[in-house]
Parts: structure tokens; sequence; C-alpha cells
């Protein structure tokens, strides 16, 4: 099973960016649509972005709709989102998991990296 690991966290001050990684460790990452998702202190975890594969078709929380961009690099086993405008609210742990199709369970996490957007 495709093992996912994220990074590019950090912190940064509100209208801000960060480009997320989320590497798979095996050629088959082409094979998965890739989904982001995030957990802040005290909620539960909320879908935020998600690339298909095949035709890479793209779905994006409201909230975060013209601020994020998620793509995908096969050649390199990874999958970006890219946020700009960055938020206080927009601070939570982010995940990458793998699923058959955006909107299906996930198949495998990565272990999450942190985003804090502060002054």
């Amino acid at each position: 099973q495709v093992q996912l690991v994220e990074s590019g966290g950090g912190l940064v001050q509100p209208g801000g960016s960060l480009r997320l990684s989320c590497a798979a460790s095996e050629s088959t990452l082409d094979h998965y649509a890739i989904g982001w998702f995030r957990q802040a202190p005290g909620e539960g975890r909320e879908g935020v972005s998600c690339i298909n594969r095949g035709d890479d078709s793209t779905y994006y929380l409201n909230s975060v709709k013209g601020r994020f961009t998620i793509s995908r690099d096969n050649a390199k086993n990874t999958v970006y989102l890219q946020m700009n405008n960055l938020k206080p609210e927009d601070t939570a742990v982010y995940y990458c998991a793998a699923a058959i199709v955006c909107g299906h369970p996930s198949l495998q996490w990565g272990q999450g990296t942190q985003v804090t957007v502060s002054s």
C-alpha cells in the first residue's frame, strides 16, 4: 500500500503563503485520487481539497476556493497544495490521503503537517 509523507507546514503571518507537499513512497501516485484534509484543535477533520486520478478534476472546500490550489506531478510522485492569502482560521494539522476517487473512503493517510497562521 502506498505510503504518504506530508511536508511544507510552518508558521506564517495572515496573508502569507505556504505550499504543502504530499510525497508517495512509490511510483503509483497516479493510481489514486489524493485529498487534503485538516483538523484544528478541538474540531473534527474536514476535507479541504481533492484531485482525481486520470482527468485531474479538482474539488475545494468553499472557504478555500480562490486561495488554495491543488496539483499533482506524477513524475515526482507528489501532490501539492498551494495555499495563498492564509487566514488564522486555516490553522490546523493538514493531512493528505489516498483514495480511489475523490469523495470515497480514504485508503491511506499521511502523518500530517502543522500549519499555523498567526501574527
